[in-house]
Order: C-alpha cells, then structure tokens, then sequence
C-alpha cells in the first residue's frame, strides 16, 4: 500500500496541474468483482452529486481481479482460481436541476492471466498467509463448485464476452454549500438486464433492480479537502441461470468510505464496500457470507479535467472477493 500512495504522489507531480479550488473526495466507481458476484447488478457508482442540466458525466474503468480460493466440506467444494477483466463504459445525462439518467456496457474477459507469481511473491515479501496459492499451478483458469456430488458450474476455458448492460438514475434530494464545504444526498436506481452470456459467467441471465441512498460531506480547509461519503441500499432480482436454486433475491449492499486531498490535484482515499450473501443453501464462505472489501488508493486531476482513480482492493472478509483487484477510473464532464 505505501508503494502504490508513493506512486500515487510521484505520478501526481508529473501530471498535475494547478487549479482554483480542491477536488472533491468521491467514491471508487467499483464492486465485489467475484466471478459469482459481479455477474449480478451490484451498483458500481455510490456518488453523491447529480449531473448538470444539459451536461454528460463519462465514466471508463477497469477492474482486473486475481481469485484463487479452494474450500471443501463434507457436502461441497468450491474452486474459484482465475482472473477477471471488467472494462465499463458508463454515461450519465443531468436533466434538469435534480434528476439524471444513464446506461452502462460492461466488458467481461476471464483468463488464466499472469499475477499468481506476483502475488505469491508480495505474500512471501510480507509474510501475508497464501492460502494455498503458492502450491496451485500458475496462471490457471478453473471456477467450478460441487454439491452433493453433482456438478453445478464449471467454467474452465478463456472467454470474453459483452456483460449485462444497466440502465440507472439519480435524482438529488439535497444539496448545501459554498466555498467551504458541500454536502449533498442523492437517490439511485438500477436495471440490469440479462445481455450477457450467463453460461460464461458474463452475465447472470436475471432482471435486477437496485436501489440506494448515497451521501458525501466534503470540507475544503487549510490543511486541504477534506470528505466523507457512504451509502446504502438494497437489491431485487429474479431467478437467474447461474446457481439458480441456490440464488437469493433480495440483497443489501453499501459502503463508507473518507479521504483527504493535500493538494487541488491529489487525493488519498480509503474505502469499504459490503454486500449480503447472493446464494443460500452452502455453509462456504464464498457464496453464503457477507462481503467486506476494502480499497484503498486515490485519485489524480489531470489536464482538461479528467479525473483518475487508481486503487486496490483486499478481501477483508476472506474469500468472500477477490484476494485482490486492481482498480482504475477515468472520468470527465462534458
């Protein structure tokens, strides 16, 4: 973590430019990116603030995650050893005073990919426990779960695929500040649609609809910006294809999350997110516990305004997410 903030600042001193006013401390635009997770409508955007009337707000990210995780009981067993590529397009459109709407296109790519080594060598660098990964075959792509003897998913060949696409909104419920401070309260929804290919692991071939309060206060002193954010919300989604008797179809999710910004063009960020357990019926942490991750990074301000996120993400609550993710966002307003 202290190289990533190091090369957080180095990057920063490259690129960043000088500015009337802080930026803002706002969320990282990221979800549990668990094979069996992300594949439902878990919402990726937590911000606070409503884009202006007659104005886009387009959001490119990129989430690669590293899984490696094998559990067994008297009934079950769980593999879940692979990488995932998520790159999102995402586009909000301000209407009006209060209200946007938006759409997102998600791009799936699963692999055997090229981190194990890495990330063997980081756990042995920080005597971190390895959980079996340091005696696995390397850059190996292999999701499957056994029950009762019967197979229920297997997923073992490198694909890539358009995921399932969302439809969103927001509308502002509050809004207060000046040069000072700005808090604000926002209201989102979200459709998730089954476009992409469940049998991959692309998509879950369910109708989701979320719904979330997200708030942020931010305070612009002296010592720099200053801002706390957090939100909270609940999911409904039909039978999907993935697991399917085992599915839940109600879930809670959110997150909290605070920051600090030195300069106009450089903030320093921690954030968790959570989400309830979305199948049932198991006694393995990887489908019936709670999810607690945690990322932790920042963000850049660079020319013309585009705006950079760069973070990592741990499983604190282990095995339910990915043993780590790496995150970036990159944003601008039209």
């Amino acid at each position: 973590m202290i190289r990533l903030l190091i090369a957080l600042l180095l990057l920063a001193c490259l690129t960043g430019t000088a500015v009337a006013a802080d930026m803002e401390i706002t969320p990282f635009r990221t979800a549990n990116q668990s094979p069996l997770v992300q594949i439902f409508g878990l919402p990726a955007e937590s911000d606070a603030t409503i884009t202006p009337s007659g104005h886009f707000t387009i959001n490119v990210t990129q989430d690669v995650a590293s899984d490696y995780t094998v559990s067994t009981t008297s009934r079950e067993q769980i593999i879940l050893d692979g990488e995932s590529y998520r790159w999102t397009l995402a586009a909000r459109y301000g209407i009006g005073s209060r209200f946007e709407a938006g759409i997102e296109l998600p791009y799936v790519l699963y692999g055997g990919g090229f981190l194990d080594s890495f990330i063997v060598d980081w756990h042995k660098f920080f005597n971190l426990p390895q959980g079996g990964r340091n005696y696995a075959s390397k850059d190996k792509l292999n999701f499957a779960y056994y029950k009762d003897g019967v197979q229920k998913l297997r997923v073992n060949r490198a694909d890539s695929g358009i995921g399932d696409i969302s439809l969103n909104a927001g509308m502002k419920l509050y809004e207060a500040g000046d040069g000072e401070y700005h808090d604000s309260l926002v209201l989102r929804t979200g459709l998730k649609l089954p476009s992409g290919d469940s049998a991959s692991l692309q998509g879950s071939g369910s109708t989701d609809f979320n719904l979330s309060l997200c708030g942020s206060m931010n305070n612009f002193t002296e010592w720099g910006a200053l801002g706390v954010f957090g939100s909270l919300g609940g999911m409904v989604m039909s039978d999907g294809d993935v697991l399917r008797d085992q599915q839940n179809n109600l879930a809670g999710f959110g997150t909290a999350g605070l920051g600090w910004g030195p300069t106009p063009w450089i903030s320093f960020k921690f954030q968790v997110n959570w989400n309830t357990p979305l199948y049932r019926d198991s006694s393995l942490a990887e489908l019936s516990r709670t999810s607690v991750m945690l990322v932790s990074g920042g963000a850049l301000l660079l020319p013309a305004d585009y705006r950079l996120d760069i973070g990592v993400t741990e499983d604190v609550a282990v095995a339910t997410a990915p043993d780590v993710a790496f995150h970036l966002g990159l944003s601008k307003r039209f």
